[in-house]
């Protein structure tokens, strides 16, 4: 009786490791799905031609809400019309996204053109004028709060974070397996059984 009290004990405690495992298993194949849409959504556009920015100011709300992710695609300057979004180098390290008021021609030259531009949130026209070769592109689609994210993964202390992070979740999908201790197969047993 006390070993037949023994085998259910151990055959519940079996059970209940095996739950936990599938939760476990459930949980941590949610977070690697959930960390390749992040890196697609993050990484994975540009692979399709997309740039990605993070909207760091209110110039054009309500359009793009500041930490808003913008995707720009490519565009041939000449086919941008008034009225149109528009993503371009404003120096160096500087980029804007603001919206096409006028196609200004160049005096000189009728091949250059230039953009006149205003943020839907000013009050003014920008200062200066874009110059066609600066435009990377329109905006095609915004996911709202996820260029905050996207600003503190790419800078430290949030690249170390997101590195960490990377690293802990490797850890959980392996961490069932160190203490798994039912064999992966029998051949190790059945090796050792028929050597005399």
């Amino acid at each position: 009786m006390c070993c037949a009290v023994l085998r259910g004990l151990r055959g519940e405690e079996k059970r209940k490791m095996k739950t936990l495992k599938k939760l476990w298993n459930a949980v941590t194949t949610l977070l690697v799905a959930a960390v390749v849409v992040l890196a697609v959504l993050l990484v994975g556009a540009r692979l399709v031609g997309l740039h990605v920015f993070t909207v760091l100011s209110g110039s054009m709300e309500p359009t793009y809400h500041t930490g808003s992710l913008i995707y720009v695609k490519e565009v041939d300057p000449y086919e941008i019309q008034p009225g149109q979004v528009i993503t371009f180098l404003l120096s160096e390290d500087t980029v804007a996204t603001h919206r096409v008021v006028e196609v200004v021609p160049d005096e000189e030259d009728e091949s250059v053109i230039r953009f006149r531009t205003k943020g839907d949130a000013n009050d003014t026209v920008d200062g200066s004028l874009v110059h066609y070769k600066n435009v990377i592109g329109t905006p095609v689609f915004t996911i709202p709060k996820l260029g905050y994210l996207a600003n503190y993964i790419q800078h430290p202390p949030g690249t170390y974070m997101a590195i960490a992070a990377g690293a802990v979740l490797l850890a959980l999908i392996f961490i069932p397996d160190l203490f798994d201790d039912e064999p992966k197969s029998g051949k190790k047993e059945d090796k050792a059984s028929s050597k005399p």
